[in-house]
């Protein structure tokens, strides 16, 4: 199974694909003054749940967030959970 992540930008969110089929998502607002990405929603469709894939899109996600300089607002309650079991990101909580 192959594995591919993307930040779709006009939708204003990270995806991850498993076998070239989306299989979830993370749904974020952005603001430029202060730079801050507000994420408000995480999915993993059902058919997809139980196999890690809204870690590896919120880590994607929080990667790319820290390379461009982002502040994180973590909205989504499991962005908050994934930040807390993850303390290497909670220097990106705004």
């Amino acid at each position: 199974m192959t594995t591919r992540l993307e930040h779709n930008v006009a939708d204003t969110r990270f995806e991850i694909y498993l076998d070239d089929t989306l299989a979830g998502y993370a749904d974020y607002a952005e603001h430029d003054d202060p730079k801050v990405r507000d994420f408000h929603h995480t999915m993993t469709f059902p058919e997809f749940r139980g196999r890690g894939v809204a870690a590896q899109v919120v880590e994607y996600a929080l990667n790319d967030s820290r390379t461009e300089g982002f502040a994180i607002v973590p909205t989504c309650w499991y962005v908050e959970k994934y930040i807390a079991e993850h303390r290497e990101y909670a220097d990106l909580v705004a």
